[in-house]
């Protein structure tokens, strides 16, 4: 097994609150995870200190062998400066919540707009792989609309084609479908589930409990920051052994 994801010891606060408690987490590349737990449980803080987004009280981080946020000189950490963080999440995709396209930009320029402003790519070599992961996620023809002119799963759709644009290692998604219209949530996970087919490696915090089970290689159950359980989905969802967990998943089926 080749680790893409490695999360040992996370700790972090907000004003003296512990969100998240010493959470270990163990994720192969080509394999799909998805963490379920209720809302506080910390799901959302795990994710933003993957890419260093939230920067943890204690523990470490890497992504494909390459400690996150810091560097490790004489057994002590450093964080790394702005750039060097920047330059680390290029490789890690993030697709949150809310869309957050830039709305004065069309679909091909909101997905060209990091490999041509971040990572140098010329415009005109950008625009054909832009074209081609518009397509993946079923919005050929839609090139020159913008955010307004779509629905939210097709909002959602470009967000995800504008990640995948940086060519990431892993893709991490923060409920993808909560913001949107039941009608349109299996759209969003069709194109994730075509993404799991193709051997992405994904970290998926949802709500979408059948999803998880169809889907995820590891299912992760947090709840009050800490990794109650954890297993693949046959183990975890059908036949938990913490009376948490239980409890939980008799609420959301």
């Amino acid at each position: 097994m080749t680790v893409a994801v490695q999360v040992t010891d996370l700790h972090k606060s907000f004003g003296g609150t512990p969100v998240l408690r010493g959470v270990d987490l163990t994720v192969p590349r080509g394999s799909v995870t998805c963490v379920i737990g209720p809302s506080g449980s910390g799901k959302s803080t795990l994710l933003r200190c993957l890419n260093h987004l939230e920067k943890q009280d204690r523990g470490e981080i890497e992504v494909d062998g390459v400690l996150i946020g810091y560097r490790r000189h004489r057994g002590k950490l450093y964080e790394l400066k702005e750039r060097e963080i920047a330059r680390q999440r290029a490789g890690i995709g993030m697709v949150f919540q809310g869309f957050h396209l830039f709305a004065h930009l069309t679909v091909l320029e909101n997905v060209v707009e990091a490999p041509v402003g971040v990572a140098g790519v010329p415009r005109a070599e950008a625009e054909e792989p832009a074209r081609s992961l518009i397509a993946r996620v079923g919005l050929a023809g839609r090139e020159d609309a913008y955010p307004r002119q779509l629905s939210g799963g097709q909002q959602q759709r470009v967000a995800i084609a504008r990640a995948l644009a940086m060519r990431p290692a892993v893709m991490l998604f923060d409920e993808p479908t909560s913001a949107l219209d039941p009608e349109l949530v299996g759209e969003v996970l069709a194109v994730i589930r075509d993404l799991a087919a193709d051997g992405m490696t994904m970290v998926v915090v949802t709500h979408e409990i059948g999803f998880a089970r169809s889907v995820a290689d590891h299912v992760v159950f947090l709840d009050e920051g800490v990794v109650v359980e954890s297993g693949p989905p046959a183990e975890v969802l059908d036949h938990p052994r913490h009376a948490r967990t239980r409890e939980f998943l008799a609420l959301v089926r």
